[in-house]
């Protein structure tokens, strides 16, 4: 496996398990929303509105299988 592959997979594993752990948080959809976005900022990923609920909708059914 090349180096940038492995290093895409750590960043993308750690993001994909941040964005878990906050969609599985017991707060309001919105506040769980806004601090998946603000992660992703602070680590330089900006995402619009359509990107983030595409984004929790795929981790949703991810986590329903």
């Amino acid at each position: 496996m090349k180096p940038l592959h492995i290093i895409l997979s750590v960043v993308g594993g750690a993001i994909a398990g941040a964005a878990i752990g906050l969609l599985l948080a017991p707060e309001k959809g919105e506040d769980t929303r806004n601090q998946i976005v603000r992660f992703l900022k602070d680590k330089g990923i900006s995402l619009k509105k359509n990107q983030m609920e595409e984004l929790a909708d795929e981790i949703a059914e991810e986590l329903k299988k």
